[in-house]
Protein backbone atom coordinates (compact mmCIF):
# COMPACT_ATOMS: atom_id res chain seq x y z
CA UNK A 1 0.00 0.00 0.00
CA UNK A 2 2.85 2.44 0.61
CA UNK A 3 4.70 1.68 -2.19
CA UNK A 4 1.64 1.92 -4.68
CA UNK A 5 1.14 5.71 -2.75
CA UNK A 6 4.90 6.51 -3.47
CA UNK A 7 4.53 5.67 -6.40
CA UNK A 8 1.31 7.85 -7.06
CA UNK A 9 3.28 11.07 -5.71
CA UNK A 10 6.24 9.93 -8.29
CA UNK A 11 3.84 9.73 -11.29
CA UNK A 12 2.58 13.09 -9.90
CA UNK A 13 5.71 14.80 -9.26
CA UNK A 14 6.91 13.88 -12.57
CA UNK A 15 3.71 15.33 -14.63
CA UNK A 16 3.96 18.40 -12.68
CA UNK A 17 7.67 18.60 -13.69
CA UNK A 18 6.91 17.47 -17.72
CA UNK A 19 6.08 21.31 -18.53
CA UNK A 20 9.37 22.29 -18.10
CA UNK A 21 11.22 19.54 -19.09
CA UNK A 22 9.98 19.81 -22.22
CA UNK A 23 10.68 23.42 -22.65
CA UNK A 24 13.76 23.06 -21.04
CA UNK A 25 14.87 19.95 -23.16
CA UNK A 26 13.53 22.39 -25.98
CA UNK A 27 14.50 25.14 -26.19
CA UNK A 28 18.12 25.06 -23.80
CA UNK A 29 19.66 21.36 -24.38
CA UNK A 30 18.50 21.33 -27.73
CA UNK A 31 20.35 24.63 -28.61
CA UNK A 32 23.09 23.89 -26.28
CA UNK A 33 23.88 20.62 -28.56
CA UNK A 34 22.96 22.34 -31.90
CA UNK A 35 25.53 24.61 -30.60
CA UNK A 36 28.13 21.82 -30.06
CA UNK A 37 27.30 20.28 -33.50
CA UNK A 38 27.92 23.56 -35.74
CA UNK A 39 30.90 24.62 -33.71
CA UNK A 40 32.71 22.18 -35.51
CA UNK A 41 31.54 23.07 -38.92
CA UNK A 42 31.81 25.84 -41.45
CA UNK A 43 28.17 27.14 -41.00
CA UNK A 44 26.55 29.52 -43.22
CA UNK A 45 22.90 29.64 -42.17
CA UNK A 46 21.46 32.36 -45.21
CA UNK A 47 22.21 28.71 -48.05
CA UNK A 48 22.19 25.87 -45.32
CA UNK A 49 25.76 25.45 -45.96
CA UNK A 50 27.72 22.82 -43.21
CA UNK A 51 31.25 21.77 -44.10
CA UNK A 52 32.74 19.69 -40.97
CA UNK A 53 36.17 20.79 -40.31
CA UNK A 54 36.27 19.26 -36.98
CA UNK A 55 38.19 21.46 -34.54
CA UNK A 56 39.69 24.32 -37.21
CA UNK A 57 36.97 26.71 -35.50
CA UNK A 58 38.45 26.18 -31.87
CA UNK A 59 41.99 26.17 -32.99
CA UNK A 60 41.32 29.62 -34.79
CA UNK A 61 40.34 30.97 -31.35
CA UNK A 62 44.05 30.81 -30.07
CA UNK A 63 45.55 32.27 -33.33
CA UNK A 64 43.16 35.00 -34.23
CA UNK A 65 44.38 38.69 -33.23
CA UNK A 66 40.85 40.41 -32.46
CA UNK A 67 40.16 37.13 -30.30
CA UNK A 68 43.39 38.04 -28.53
CA UNK A 69 42.38 41.48 -27.67
CA UNK A 70 38.56 40.62 -26.99
CA UNK A 71 39.98 38.13 -24.37
CA UNK A 72 42.43 41.01 -23.08
CA UNK A 73 39.73 43.81 -23.18
CA UNK A 74 37.23 41.64 -21.19
CA UNK A 75 39.39 40.59 -18.87
CA UNK A 76 40.95 43.65 -18.02
CA UNK A 77 36.99 44.66 -17.65
CA UNK A 78 36.75 41.89 -15.01
CA UNK A 79 39.71 42.88 -13.49
CA UNK A 80 38.88 46.42 -12.73
CA UNK A 81 35.13 46.54 -12.31
CA UNK A 82 34.19 42.90 -10.43
CA UNK A 83 36.33 43.96 -7.47
CA UNK A 84 35.40 47.62 -7.42
CA UNK A 85 31.71 47.33 -7.23
CA UNK A 86 31.81 44.48 -4.96
CA UNK A 87 33.87 46.52 -2.40
CA UNK A 88 31.75 49.82 -3.35
CA UNK A 89 28.26 48.30 -2.56
CA UNK A 90 29.48 46.84 0.94
CA UNK A 91 30.58 49.68 2.07
CA UNK A 92 27.47 51.76 0.57
CA UNK A 93 25.00 49.30 2.37
CA UNK A 94 27.44 49.06 5.53
CA UNK A 95 27.13 52.93 5.93
CA UNK A 96 23.08 52.39 4.80
CA UNK A 97 22.38 50.33 7.40
CA UNK A 98 23.52 52.49 10.06
CA UNK A 99 21.50 54.97 11.83
CA UNK A 100 22.51 57.95 9.48
CA UNK A 101 19.67 60.51 9.05
CA UNK A 102 18.15 60.35 5.49
CA UNK A 103 19.15 56.86 4.76
CA UNK A 104 15.39 55.98 3.14
CA UNK A 105 16.18 58.66 0.55
CA UNK A 106 19.70 57.53 -0.24
CA UNK A 107 18.46 54.36 -0.79
CA UNK A 108 16.28 55.16 -3.27
CA UNK A 109 18.33 58.05 -5.22
CA UNK A 110 21.39 55.27 -4.76
CA UNK A 111 18.66 52.38 -6.17
CA UNK A 112 17.65 54.51 -9.52
CA UNK A 113 20.47 53.74 -12.11
CA UNK A 114 19.70 50.32 -11.31
CA UNK A 115 15.76 51.22 -12.95
CA UNK A 116 17.53 52.72 -15.66
CA UNK A 117 17.98 50.52 -18.92
CA UNK A 118 21.57 49.82 -20.20
CA UNK A 119 21.14 51.85 -23.48
CA UNK A 120 19.95 55.06 -22.22
CA UNK A 121 22.97 54.92 -19.75
CA UNK A 122 25.14 54.30 -22.04
CA UNK A 123 23.90 57.39 -23.92
CA UNK A 124 24.19 59.68 -20.71
CA UNK A 125 27.83 58.67 -20.64
CA UNK A 126 28.81 59.30 -23.47
CA UNK A 127 27.38 62.85 -23.59
CA UNK A 128 29.16 63.29 -20.34
CA UNK A 129 32.36 62.26 -21.95
CA UNK A 130 32.51 63.57 -25.31
CA UNK A 131 34.58 66.39 -25.95
CA UNK A 132 32.29 69.38 -25.38
CA UNK A 133 30.87 67.85 -22.50
CA UNK A 134 30.49 68.27 -19.01
CA UNK A 135 33.55 66.07 -17.55
CA UNK A 136 35.71 67.90 -20.13
CA UNK A 137 34.08 71.39 -19.51
CA UNK A 138 34.44 70.50 -15.16
CA UNK A 139 38.20 69.45 -15.93
CA UNK A 140 39.59 72.48 -18.09
CA UNK A 141 37.79 75.10 -15.90
CA UNK A 142 39.49 73.27 -12.96
CA UNK A 143 42.54 73.12 -14.45
CA UNK A 144 42.76 69.58 -14.16
CA UNK A 145 43.39 69.05 -18.07
CA UNK A 146 45.21 71.76 -20.55
CA UNK A 147 42.73 70.85 -23.16
CA UNK A 148 39.25 68.57 -23.52
CA UNK A 149 40.51 65.13 -23.81
CA UNK A 150 38.56 62.73 -26.62
CA UNK A 151 37.84 60.14 -24.22
CA UNK A 152 34.98 58.43 -26.69
CA UNK A 153 37.66 58.01 -29.73
CA UNK A 154 40.80 57.70 -27.58
CA UNK A 155 42.01 53.99 -27.00
CA UNK A 156 43.35 54.71 -23.64
CA UNK A 157 40.37 55.79 -22.23
CA UNK A 158 37.31 54.19 -23.90
CA UNK A 159 37.49 51.43 -22.28
CA UNK A 160 37.79 52.79 -18.90
CA UNK A 161 34.44 55.36 -19.55
CA UNK A 162 32.82 52.14 -20.47
CA UNK A 163 33.93 50.98 -16.76
CA UNK A 164 33.27 53.75 -14.98
CA UNK A 165 29.42 53.38 -16.87
CA UNK A 166 29.24 49.93 -15.67
CA UNK A 167 30.48 50.31 -11.87
CA UNK A 168 27.46 53.47 -11.49
CA UNK A 169 24.72 51.36 -12.73
CA UNK A 170 25.99 47.81 -10.98
CA UNK A 171 26.73 49.23 -7.62
CA UNK A 172 22.80 49.50 -6.40
CA UNK A 173 21.71 46.40 -7.06
CA UNK A 174 24.82 45.02 -5.18
CA UNK A 175 24.22 47.39 -2.64
CA UNK A 176 20.31 46.45 -2.43
CA UNK A 177 21.34 42.79 -1.96
CA UNK A 178 23.78 43.38 0.61
CA UNK A 179 21.41 45.76 2.55
CA UNK A 180 18.89 43.16 2.77
CA UNK A 181 21.86 40.43 4.38
CA UNK A 182 22.66 42.83 7.01
CA UNK A 183 19.21 42.62 8.21
CA UNK A 184 20.22 39.14 9.55
CA UNK A 185 23.55 39.31 11.20
CA UNK A 186 22.71 39.03 14.90
CA UNK A 187 23.12 42.73 16.79
CA UNK A 188 24.50 40.82 19.88
CA UNK A 189 28.17 40.64 17.46
CA UNK A 190 27.66 44.19 17.63
CA UNK A 191 26.99 44.50 21.13
CA UNK A 192 29.64 42.38 21.93
CA UNK A 193 32.28 43.77 19.68
CA UNK A 194 31.21 47.06 21.91
CA UNK A 195 31.85 45.54 25.05
CA UNK A 196 35.24 44.80 23.69
CA UNK A 197 36.25 48.44 22.38
CA UNK A 198 35.71 47.87 19.11
CA UNK A 199 35.07 51.27 16.45
CA UNK A 200 32.96 50.97 13.79
CA UNK A 201 36.29 50.27 11.42
CA UNK A 202 36.96 47.27 13.29
CA UNK A 203 33.61 46.41 13.49
CA UNK A 204 32.90 46.35 9.77
CA UNK A 205 36.10 44.70 9.34
CA UNK A 206 35.58 41.60 11.72
CA UNK A 207 32.10 41.72 11.75
CA UNK A 208 30.30 42.36 9.16
CA UNK A 209 32.53 41.58 6.27
CA UNK A 210 33.14 37.64 8.02
CA UNK A 211 29.10 37.33 8.45
CA UNK A 212 28.44 38.47 4.40
CA UNK A 213 31.16 36.04 2.76
CA UNK A 214 28.42 34.16 1.31
CA UNK A 215 26.64 36.62 -0.19
CA UNK A 216 29.91 38.32 -1.72
CA UNK A 217 30.52 34.74 -3.20
CA UNK A 218 27.04 35.68 -4.79
CA UNK A 219 27.68 39.26 -5.76
CA UNK A 220 31.53 37.92 -7.15
CA UNK A 221 29.94 34.88 -9.31
CA UNK A 222 27.30 37.63 -10.39
CA UNK A 223 29.78 40.03 -11.16
CA UNK A 224 32.26 37.90 -12.85
CA UNK A 225 29.30 36.13 -15.40
CA UNK A 226 27.56 39.99 -16.08
CA UNK A 227 30.94 41.25 -16.87
CA UNK A 228 31.99 38.57 -19.30
CA UNK A 229 29.14 38.54 -21.11
CA UNK A 230 29.26 42.67 -21.33
CA UNK A 231 27.67 43.80 -25.10
CA UNK A 232 25.28 46.42 -25.53
CA UNK A 233 27.27 48.77 -23.95
CA UNK A 234 30.18 48.15 -26.09
CA UNK A 235 27.80 47.64 -29.03
CA UNK A 236 26.29 51.59 -28.37
CA UNK A 237 29.12 53.00 -27.13
CA UNK A 238 31.47 51.98 -31.08
CA UNK A 239 28.73 51.80 -33.03
CA UNK A 240 29.05 47.80 -33.47
CA UNK A 241 32.79 47.96 -34.68
CA UNK A 242 34.24 47.53 -31.39
CA UNK A 243 36.64 50.97 -31.87
CA UNK A 244 38.44 52.88 -31.20
CA UNK A 245 41.05 50.15 -32.57
CA UNK A 246 39.22 47.41 -31.23
CA UNK A 247 39.97 48.97 -27.76
CA UNK A 248 35.91 48.56 -26.30
CA UNK A 249 35.76 44.81 -28.59
CA UNK A 250 34.69 42.24 -26.00
CA UNK A 251 33.83 38.53 -26.71
CA UNK A 252 30.28 39.04 -26.85
CA UNK A 253 30.90 41.55 -29.44
CA UNK A 254 33.23 39.74 -31.11
CA UNK A 255 30.39 36.59 -31.19
CA UNK A 256 27.79 38.80 -32.80
CA UNK A 257 29.85 40.18 -35.34
CA UNK A 258 31.33 36.74 -36.11
CA UNK A 259 27.16 35.47 -36.40
CA UNK A 260 25.35 38.04 -37.37
CA UNK A 261 27.88 40.31 -39.17
CA UNK A 262 29.37 40.22 -42.51
CA UNK A 263 31.72 37.62 -41.88
CA UNK A 264 29.10 35.00 -41.68
CA UNK A 265 31.17 32.66 -39.47
CA UNK A 266 28.75 31.39 -37.35
CA UNK A 267 31.00 28.21 -36.62
CA UNK A 268 33.61 30.04 -35.21
CA UNK A 269 31.31 32.50 -33.09
CA UNK A 270 29.62 29.25 -31.50
CA UNK A 271 33.09 27.87 -30.83
CA UNK A 272 33.71 31.44 -29.43
CA UNK A 273 30.85 31.33 -27.32
CA UNK A 274 31.60 27.87 -25.83
CA UNK A 275 35.30 28.94 -25.08
CA UNK A 276 33.63 31.86 -23.41
CA UNK A 277 31.29 29.55 -21.27
CA UNK A 278 34.34 27.46 -19.97
CA UNK A 279 36.35 30.67 -19.26
CA UNK A 280 33.41 32.22 -17.36
CA UNK A 281 33.03 28.65 -15.42
CA UNK A 282 36.35 28.35 -14.69
CA UNK A 283 37.14 32.06 -13.53
CA UNK A 284 33.96 32.08 -11.26
CA UNK A 285 35.09 28.56 -10.11
CA UNK A 286 38.53 30.07 -8.75
CA UNK A 287 36.44 33.23 -7.21
CA UNK A 288 34.87 31.14 -5.04
CA UNK A 289 37.11 28.94 -3.89
CA UNK A 290 39.53 31.99 -3.11
CA UNK A 291 36.52 33.10 -1.35
CA UNK A 292 36.50 30.00 0.66
CA UNK A 293 32.50 29.94 0.93
CA UNK A 294 30.84 26.59 0.43
CA UNK A 295 27.71 28.15 2.00
CA UNK A 296 25.55 28.68 -0.57
CA UNK A 297 25.87 25.45 -2.06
Amino acid sequence: MKSKRKRHESIQGIAFLSPAIIVIGIFVMSSIVFALYISFHKVNLFTGYYEFIGLDNYKRIFTDTKTRIAFINILSFVAVVVPIQTIVALVMAAVLNTNIKGKIGFRTVYFLPTLTSSAALTMIFMFLFSLNGPINKIAVNMNLLSESINFLNNPKFALKVIMSMNIWSTVPFFMTIYLAALQEVPKSLYEAADVDGANGFKKFIYVTVPQLKPITTFVLLMGIIGTFQMFDQAYIFSGGSGGPENSTLTVALLIYRNAFGQNNTMGFATALSIMLSVVVFVVSFIAQKLNKSDSLY
